[in-house]
């Protein structure tokens, strides 16, 4: 436990010069340089006790409550308001400080020593600060109310919050020394911290400080981007975050092997409730809660919407919906992105639309649902029973008639005998002859290149064919590489070796839409031999998607080329 602090304290103070922190930055700094030489330690106790409070604690209150999920970001912007407003109309402010007064003798004020205010400017950052926690450690020290509160998690939590408090604290205590010079228009400069704090409040009341940090994730280094995950994924740290997750080292499938014996279905545990959300489609915009779906059998499909995967299990999916609906199942999907894009609600929207889901869909773009659940895959399926608890779970596509099974067991136990004859589903299904593995274009996850070592930045790769062996890819032409895709920017070619029925890649083009023109063997794709996005030898490229390229009537080694437009992004390659 003692190594598992050490590292939220590092990953705290990491944390609180990631890109996450850059929206409530500004607020923070403005708090700490106002005011009386108490304030900046005011700002960080705040922070470090509510931040701590947000991800052990708050989850029960709200739950005891019946409170929406985004009420502490609601409450963050209103104080961040009220502050702001204090700050840039003096006369205001005296008015609030007089009031407090009233209430409570001796508060902090404004101006003076100032440590209470800025007590209460920190507590209210710390409830919007939580989700810049990595993934795997957010999961760890925020809990579902369903799950027990521990002292392994809040010391977790604590350490975190100490770290990113130590370096906020420095960084104010450097904006002081700026201000001091500035002492003969103090009033002036507070009250530009107060207008400064008024429009962060604006921005995080639009979200735009998330739309800021999905906007820059791709084009970071993946340490700032999330500092803690060197550090997560090390052997010693994840033995240690085992003993504090709810759910050890990850799920495991579970129940098949019961149901071909004719065995009850195992109970795994009770069913993690939606941790870290954000958007919610298909429920008039209301959350659900897993207390609240007691009583039905839930089925949670951990997906995201360019995994070539996930997209083949949506029409089995959307066909046990329609034919169970009425019986008491409720699919709910969790969309867990891998790409930064994959984080926009309206692009998550465009993808259920497009896909004709019906189905509750949630975003869980700080993978805090999909830790809880201990998940490591798309797609997944847990199963939940009526009482809560796990049944059955499934990695992966295929056996999709034994999950009809565990869904028809399970509405039968919670007193379901009428359920026909079953959902009538068919879908496409992975090609075991396709024996080319799916590869990245970004930096991160890059294999299988000739260009040697796929790295950050722009890169000019040359013109002419390249020698590829089975199953190698390589860049022509200039491309700006990121961390999870590759951007063309002149005679951008790339040429692929692949063994395959249908090849299928990620790509977008933002803005405005633009063309890939796709040759197979060196010649021009024939019809009968395109994907349903080519026409023409060519495809379209508008909104960030998975692009079917080849439909060959059946798999075989080609030679690919794609010649891409300028402005044309790629981040992976998947065969059929």
């Amino acid at each position: 436990m003692a190594l598992l602090m050490l590292f939220a304290l590092a990953a705290g103070a990491g944390t609180a010069l990631s890109p996450c922190v850059l929206p409530i930055l500004p607020a923070v700094l403005s708090a700490g340089v106002t005011g009386g030489r108490r304030r900046p330690l005011g700002v960080v106790t705040g922070l470090a006790l509510s931040f701590t409070f947000a991800t052990v604690a708050l989850v029960y209150v709200i739950d005891a409550l019946g409170l929406p999920d985004d009420i502490a970001r609601t409450i963050a912007v209103a104080v961040l308001l009220v502050f702001g407003i204090s700050l840039l109309v003096p006369a205001i402010g005296d008015r609030i400080e007089a009031w407090a007064s009233r209430i409570a003798p001796g508060p902090a004020r404004f101006r003076g020593e100032g440590f209470g205010s800025g007590l209460a400017v920190g507590a209210s950052l710390g409830l919007v600060y939580a989700p810049c926690a990595g993934p795997i450690l957010a999961g760890v020290i925020t809990v579902s109310a369903a799950q027990d509160f521990t002292a392994g998690r809040l010391a977790v939590a604590l350490s975190y919050a100490l770290g990113s408090a130590l370096v906020l604290y420095a960084l104010m205590l450097g904006g002081r020394r700026l201000t001091d010079r500035l002492a003969p228009i103090r009033g002036q400069v507070q009250m530009a911290m107060g207008a400064l704090m008024i429009c962060v409040a604006v921005v995080m009341a639009t979200e735009a400080d998330l739309r800021f940090q999905n906007a820059i994730a791709d084009d970071l280094p993946a340490f700032l981007v999330n500092p803690t995950g060197d550090l997560e994924e090390s052997r010693a740290v994840a033995a240690d975050l085992d003993a504090v997750s709810p759910h050890g080292g990850g799920a495991v499938a579970a129940g098949a092997s019961q149901l071909d014996q004719g065995l009850a279905l195992p109970r795994l545990g009770l069913a993690p409730d939606f941790t870290l959300t954000q958007s919610w489609f298909n429920t008039d915009g209301q959350a659900l809660r897993m207390e609240e779906l007691r009583g039905e059998v839930v089925l949670i499909d951990f997906w995201t919407y360019t995994c070539i995967n996930c997209i083949r299990t949506l029409p089995y999916l959307k066909a046990w919906d329609s034919s169970y609906r009425d019986d008491g199942l409720v699919i709910v999907g969790v969309h867990s992105p891998e790409f930064p894009f994959e984080r926009d609600a309206g692009n998550v929207a465009e993808a259920i639309e497009d896909n004709e889901i019906r189905y509750p869909v949630v975003q869980d773009n700080e993978f805090g649902t999909w830790t809880a659940y201990g998940n490591q895959y798309w797609p997944a399926k847990y199963l939940v029973d009526a009482g809560g608890q796990v049944r059955y779970v499934n990695f992966g596509e295929g056996e999709y008639e034994t999950t009809e099974r565990a869904i028809r067991t399970l509405l039968r136990e919670k007193g379901d005998e009428e359920l026909g004859d079953g959902a009538r589903a068919s879908g496409e299904s992975a090609n075991p002859a396709a024996g080319t593995p799916e590869t990245y274009l970004g930096a991160e996850r890059a294999e299988g290149w000739v260009n040697g070592a796929i790295e950050r930045g722009v890169h000019d790769y040359g013109s002419g064919p390249r020698s590829l062996g089975p199953d190698q890819f390589a860049y022509g032409g200039r491309w700006r590489i990121g961390e999870w895709g590759a951007a063309a920017l002149e005679d951008g070619v790339i040429e692929a070796d692949f063994s395959a029925e249908k090849v299928f890649l990620v790509l977008g083009s933002p803005g405005e839409a633009r063309s890939v023109e796709v040759l197979l063997d060196g010649e021009p794709v024939p019809a009968r031999l395109a994907g349903e996005d080519v026409d023409g030898g060519a495809a379209t490229i508008r909104k960030q998607r998975l692009y079917r390229l080849i439909d060959l009537p059946e798999a075989g080694r080609h030679r690919l080329e794609l010649r891409l437009d300028t402005g044309v992004s790629g981040y992976a390659f998947t065969f059929g």
